[in-house]
């Protein structure tokens, strides 16, 4: 007599089918919401503001009182805007300016080094929340946090920081660019980048990062004025972990090239970060191993940037149009790897350039994590031709400025 099996069984096996038609009827709908919402790479319904708050976060009198690049990486690995009270953001500067302003004047000579970080607690641009952080030399004077010290670096070598992310598949480490630049003696523009790295920071490491690791990368693209190039300038982080609205398991990892600020892109599972002959790079058709073949998927970007995917699914690049300008620009994909839009108008700097007559504005980028839905926090920084003299005039003209872009639906 044929053994029956229990009835509990046959109703598990049931309730699984319903469970996971369910899931896949509820996956599907989420995959139509995305895709019934505005396709258009041609326009996008958002009202845009400045932030106050958070520019004046970085208005400064003592300590570190100016800087530039500003990157942002949530700590907790979520790149979406998720607000967390409790989240840490560790926020990346490059040439940074440390001293004393008393009455809007200096009080002190300054010290310039070429990098620095912040860490800051919750998303509130409060300046209880927020802590300046740099190195120190043996005579206590304050130092880069990173410095070259690869098998390729040289003396006098510095780093221009990149964009960053935490490795949730390599034990929660920071992973960051670093592009190995030289000074050159040139009047306006008195820097080269000669190599690209990248920096890992162990999971619970405190500035100074003592404890931090070196890589040379093979991602430099060393060429003529229109091909030179380097990757790092972006990264997006399309996983489950870090909130992805649409993961499919990879990092891709932005670079700029040239003259005409032509986009590239990149992409590696992240996991794979240090296997480079894993990267693939995007040729405008299929992903393959060449990096001389990535094809340009944008121009007239900045040498910092950032690419988010908006709530409607659509992925947005932002930059400074033309590498210094007073407008922030944004283009609009269906995809991580493009092709992108046209260059859609969202902000015109020159308010802030109004104060000096050499001030100039670059390298807008977007800061999800730190955002609300439906926002996006945008950053830009401002400089100038005159350098050392509009500091010694007017020391807090160096650091970001943030608009608020609220995003219709």
């Amino acid at each position: 007599m044929k053994k029956q099996k229990p009835a509990f069984i046959y109703f598990n096996v049931a309730l699984l089918l319903l469970i996971s038609a369910i899931f896949i009827s509820c996956s599907t709908a989420s995959e139509k919401r995305l895709a019934s919402k505005n396709t258009s790479l041609n326009e996008l319904q958002f009202t845009v503001r400045e932030a106050d708050s958070w520019s004046d976060l970085f208005k400064r009198t003592s300590g570190w009182f100016g800087g530039d690049g500003i990157f942002t990486i949530p700590l907790n690995g979520i790149e979406s805007a998720k607000p967390d009270s409790t989240a840490e953001t560790l926020v990346l500067f490059s040439d940074s300016l440390i001293g004393e302003i008393i009455d809007g004047k200096l009080d002190t000579p300054f010290v310039m080094i070429n990098n620095s970080v912040a860490w800051m607690e919750g998303h509130e641009p409060k300046k209880s929340n927020i802590s300046f952080h740099w190195a120190e030399n043996e005579n206590s004077a304050p130092q880069s946090l990173f410095i070259p010290n690869t098998p390729n670096s040289k003396q006098g070598e510095y780093f221009w920081l990149g964009d960053g992310f935490v490795n949730q598949e390599k034990n929660n480490d920071i992973y960051l660019f670093g592009y190995r630049v030289i000074t050159t003696g040139e009047e306006a523009f008195n820097f080269k980048e000669v190599g690209n790295a990248l920096i890992v920071i162990p999971s619970g490491s405190k500035p100074p990062f003592k404890d931090q690791r070196q890589l040379d990368t093979p991602f430099y693209i060393e060429g003529t004025p229109e091909s030179t190039g380097s990757f790092g300038a972006g990264i997006l982080v399309n996983t489950k972990d870090a909130g992805a609205f649409s993961p499919d398991g990879y990092l891709y990892i932005y670079g700029v090239r040239g003259q005409k600020k032509e986009v590239m892109v990149a992409r590696v599972k992240p996991g794979d970060i240090e296997e480079f002959r894993l990267w693939r790079f995007w040729d405008g058709a299929d992903w393959q191993s060449d990096m001389h073949k990535a094809s340009t998927i944008a121009d007239r970007a900045s040498n910092e940037l950032s690419v988010s995917q908006l709530g409607d699914g659509r992925y947005a690049m932002i930059f400074q149009m033309d590498g210094i300008a007073s407008t922030v620009g944004l283009r609009l994909s269906h995809s991580p790897e493009g092709p992108f839009g046209p260059i859609i108008t969202i902000w015109d700097a020159s308010a802030d350039l109004s104060e000096g007559k050499q001030l100039i504005s670059y390298n807008a980028k977007a800061h999800p994590s730190l955002s609300k839905p439906g926002e996006l926090l945008i950053s830009y920084n401002i400089n100038s031709f005159d350098f050392f003299a509009d500091v010694e005039t007017s020391p807090n003209f160096y650091r970001p400025r943030f608009i608020l872009m609220e995003i219709g639906e």
